[in-house]
């Protein structure tokens, strides 16, 4: 798997999941996301939705346009 080396964030669209997810009401935590996630197949914890945010891990296209449609907005909306 391709590491990113530059110390730059693994993906461009955490930041905007996580102020996306804590501007919902009522807020939702990490794990709660991670719980809607699993019932559309997604197979990702709470650990890995911190990792996502922060930039510490790749998110796949297919995660991105789920995790879009959880957080009812647009994919593009999260790699603004």
């Amino acid at each position: 798997m391709f590491k990113n080396k530059n110390g730059e964030a693994n993906n461009i669209s955490g930041k905007n999941i996580a102020l996306i997810r804590k501007s919902l009401t009522p807020r939702v935590s990490q794990r709660a996301l991670a719980d809607k996630l699993q019932l559309f197949g997604i197979d990702v914890d709470k650990n890995a939705i911190q990792r996502i945010e922060c930039g510490k891990r790749f998110v796949t296209d297919i995660e991105l346009v789920i995790i879009a449609k959880v957080l009812n907005v647009s994919a593009l909306e999260l790699l603004k």
